[in-house]
């Protein structure tokens, strides 16, 4: 009997000192890791909704590039934090491909992570060589089922844009050789000479060139059209169920009081919906998302189910 009431002390106890820590959260500066170089789409959803985190808390939000390993150098940072709610994770889809994309990782996103909020996602766009004779998915699948040679380029190695590409071959079962390139601009300017026939991108690095008539646009990724290109089909409508996109989400430490994550998740949801911050998203090609932490969770744990199926099939490594 004594040994139960003691249990139940502690339990009151960390009930109590979780309330005690949210009511006085934040009381310092909150550091905000960013897993790619600034400039990027992260650092973009970052350096957007920062400001307006650090006025809703009354805190300073310090972004922070730590680029490096693939984006595992600033995960692992995160996963190994205290657990207090001052060093979060701006995430993105690395959290579920690199799990297992990389042969050896210092953390489990499932274990090691505790999901705050999604904060949105960006469609990637298919674009092809503007000398490749196709005007459709439908007739860049038939030109690859008809024999001809062809190649995809890609932004890297285990990137979204590789995956999505590896992706669609699966479905619409074709046959394309890989290309990887360090980066869009360098890959974008190969499709744009007929180096390469075709590619996946994000929106925000692909339209511009397909805006300037060096690239042609055939559908893109997400799974209703897109606002800034309304005209121009998604791939789900010649290849039902086919959808990928881009993300971002923020993500504190493992173990992270649930009051603060529920302050956090509360004061982000309300900023995704400020009418300013929609419109920054929307001349970068991204949806503002929000929901819940559990729908985060739950996110998280189905994209490391659908791009372990991808990268196994693939046979990426690293």
């Amino acid at each position: 009997m004594k040994r139960l009431t003691v249990f139940c002390w502690i339990a009151a106890f960390s009930v109590l000192s979780g309330t005690a820590r949210a009511d006085t959260y934040p009381s310092k500066p909150i550091k905000m890791l960013v897993p790619f170089p600034a400039g990027g789409t992260v650092d973009f959803f970052a350096r957007t909704v920062g400001p307006r985190l650090a006025e809703a808390l009354g805190q300073p939000v310090l972004i922070e590039n730590r680029s490096g390993a693939g984006g595992n150098i600033a995960v692992e940072a995160v996963a190994k934090s205290p657990a207090d709610g001052y060093t979060l994770l701006m995430g993105s889809e690395i959290v579920s491909i690199n799990i297992t994309l990389y042969e050896k990782l210092g953390y489990d996103p499932e274990k090691d992570l505790a999901p705050v909020v999604l904060v949105g996602t960006v469609p990637n766009i298919l674009l092809v060589s503007p000398s490749l004779p196709v005007k459709s998915t439908q007739e860049l699948i038939a030109y690859a089922k008809s024999g001809k040679k062809m190649s995809y380029a890609s932004t890297g190695l285990g990137t979204s844009s590789q995956l999505s590409s590896e992706l669609f071959k699966s479905v619409a079962g074709i046959d394309v050789l890989h290309v990887p390139y360090k980066g869009g601009a360098p890959a974008i300017v190969d499709l744009a000479g007929g180096q390469v026939e075709m590619m996946f991108v994000n929106m925000p690095t692909g339209l511009p060139m397909v805006k300037g008539g060096k690239v042609r646009i055939l559908a893109v990724t997400s799974a209703q059209r897109a606002p800034q290109v309304p005209d121009v089909p998604t791939i789900a409508e010649t290849l039902p169920g086919f959808e990928t996109s881009a993300w971002s989400a923020l993500y504190a430490p493992a173990g992270t009081p649930k009051p603060v994550i529920d302050k956090l998740n509360a004061a982000m949801v309300k900023i995704l919906q400020m009418p300013d911050v929609k419109a920054a998203l929307a001349e970068q090609g991204a949806v503002p998302a929000g929901g819940t932490p559990q729908a985060l969770g739950d996110f998280t744990k189905s994209e490391i189910v659908k791009w372990e199926k991808i990268i196994k099939a693939s046979g990426a490594k690293i």
